[in-house]
Formats: C-alpha cells, sequence, structure tokens
C-alpha cells in the first residue's frame, strides 16, 4: 500500500504533519472496518461516503486492481487473522454459544476492542469486561461464558506469561514463615468459578477430535457438524481452579478450598504463616486436627511443580 507524497497530495498546498497523522489514521480505520457478511470490503465509509473515493485520496489502483481492491486485500487479511486467533482461542466459548452466536460476539468485540499490541496473544484481554458491557451477545448464558472467557484468558497466560526462578527447600532453610513472603509464578492463575468448565472443555475437546476423525475417514458420508455432537452445558457447581504450565504444556488442576484460600493470599502478599492463618478463617470448614500436615504436602506439590517463586526486588508487600 502506498500513500501520496505530500507534493502529489489532493489537498491544496503542503500536506502538514497532522494532516499525515489524520491520513494515516484514516488508512488504518479502513483496514480495521469490519467487512461484510460475504467477507468483502464494505462499500460506504462511517460518514456515508463512498469507500472507493475515500481508498482512491491516498492508494493508486495500478494495471490489475482499483484502490479499493488493493486495500481490501489488507482489510481480509488483518480481519482473518484476527478472527482465527479468537476461534483458536476460545473453543468453550465457542461450543457454548453455537457457531453463529460466536460469530457476532467475536466480531462485535474485535470493532470494539481492536488490536493495539504487538502481539496478537493480547487479543482477548479485554473479553471479560466486554461480556459485562453487552451481556445481550451472550444471552442467556452470561454467567457460564463471563467464566469461560476468563478460564481461557487464564490459559492464553498460562501458555505465554514469564516464567521466574521457582523457590527451594533451600531457600526456606533458617527463614521465618511469620516474616517469608513469597510470589507465585506470572503464568499461574487462580479461578473461583460458578460452573465446572474444566470436564466441560475436556468433554469439548474430546468431541472435536472424534469429529476430525470421522471427518478424516469419511468418503461418501456427510461431513459431521457441531450440531449433531453438541456438549450439554454443566449444571453451576463451585470449583476452585489453578491454571498454570509445566514443562512447556498446559494444565489445569482443581484445589481444595484451604489450599485455593492459601495461595490467593500468598498471591495477594500475606507471609506464609499469614497466608495460612487467614485460610483456615476465611473458609468455613470443620476444624481438622491434620491440617498442618496436609499444608506440608500442598506446599510441597507446589513447589515440585515450580509455582512458588521469590518476590520481585522492590515488591515485598505487594
Amino acid at each position: 500500500m502506498k500513500l501520496r507524497s505530500p507534493k502529489t497530495s489532493p489537498r491544496p498546498g503542503t500536506q502538514t504533519v497532522a494532516q499525515l497523522r489524520e491520513l494515516q489514521r484514516t488508512a488504518l480505520g479502513a483496514i480495521r472496518f469490519p467487512l461484510t457478511r460475504s467477507g468483502r470490503m464494505q462499500s460506504r465509509w462511517t460518514d456515508g461516503r463512498q469507500m472507493k473515493d475515500l481508498v482512491g485520496q491516498f492508494i493508486k489502483p495500478n494495471e490489475r486492481l482499483t484502490s479499493i481492491e488493493r486495500l481490501e486485500i489488507y482489510n481480509k487479511q488483518y480481519w482473518y487473522r484476527l478472527l482465527d486467533v479468537m476461534w483458536d482461542d476460545y473453543p468453550g466459548l465457542r461450543a457454548i454459544l453455537g457457531l453463529a452466536k460466536f460469530e457476532k460476539l467475536r466480531i462485535v468485540y474485535l470493532d470494539r476492542y481492536p488490536s493495539k499490541s504487538y502481539t496478537l496473544r493480547n487479543l482477548g484481554n479485554r473479553l471479560v469486561e466486554f461480556i459485562d458491557e453487552k451481556p445481550e451477545l451472550v444471552a442467556p448464558q452470561v454467567e457460564i461464558c463471563r467464566d469461560m472467557a476468563r478460564f481461557e484468558w487464564a490459559q492464553v497466560l498460562a501458555f505465554d506469561s514469564e516464567a521466574r526462578a521457582p523457590f527451594t527447600v533451600d531457600d526456606l532453610l533458617g527463614k521465618d514463615p511469620a516474616k517469608l513472603r513469597v510470589s507465585l509464578q506470572p503464568y499461574l492463575s487462580l479461578l473461583k468459578l460458578d460452573y465446572p468448565l474444566d470436564d466441560f472443555v475436556l468433554a469439548v475437546k474430546k468431541r472435536d477430535r472424534a469429529l476430525r476423525g470421522e471427518a478424516s475417514n469419511a468418503i461418501d458420508a456427510d461431513r459431521p457438524t457441531e450440531r449433531a455432537a453438541k456438549v450439554r452445558l454443566p449444571k453451576p457447581q463451585q470449583v476452585f481452579l489453578s491454571v498454570h504450565r509445566h514443562h512447556g504444556d498446559l494444565y489445569y488442576k482443581r484445589l481444595e478450598p484451604v489450599a485455593f484460600a492459601i495461595l490467593t493470599n500468598l498471591r495477594d502478599g500475606a507471609t506464609i504463616a499469614e497466608a495460612c492463618e487467614r485460610a483456615l478463617e476465611q473458609v468455613e470448614s470443620e476444624p481438622q486436627i491434620g491440617w498442618p500436615e496436609q499444608i506440608r504436602k500442598w506446599f510441597s506439590e507446589w513447589m515440585e511443580l515450580g509455582w512458588i517463586c521469590k518476590r520481585p526486588t522492590g515488591r515485598a508487600n505487594d
């Protein structure tokens, strides 16, 4: 895509820096403009002008393509890439909503919150917020869709977030648990959900593998559809999940309420002793004589998984 130089600009006189910025914003806006339902570039701009007239101001035609046909290539590439990322990152949300509602959701979302990051990893970082803004797009499954968006965003974070040097047993030697603060790995998310979405997502993945297998073996038979193999939505059930990675693979693990509370308190800056004491107060459960031994087992497991790490320098209390 070639922008006209100031000397050949259709505007009279020399083009100013402000005019160049305006032109750049217009070009970017045209590339980001949603496609039609048939996957083509829109015929009119936001103010009602013909899109071909707008585009003709800053892109020249060539011997094969008109100005708008040239820009349409970039318009399609932009949208197809973003839509593909949303498709790959949110299979659970897609399974809940169905293809038609999911298609509308991701288009309206990407129009409201276009990509502003150098990496497409951040594309869904405002999806939970968007569902709260536009609940009608996911109604009547608002609550489960919100939980699923949180769960699937946590998987993105688990896959791609920073890993810090894990805390070791040697780091604990000679330390007072009443004063020692630790941190949790940036890739670890702790989720309190109102639906057992871990089981639901596993069922969706099993369904998808079966569909791919049937499709690859089918010759004359009709291609299987998601409608024919719809996974039943789960009933409400409160679950506590950790979402993390281990040796490069993604995992999610259910946690006991007390374990979840301890980890949450550690994440929020409590000392090890404070985290355990508060957790036992926060979770309504009958006193158990074996809590100290159980907590030691949890800490041993968390350290083996590498979840616990040193707090960054200068962050003693945050």
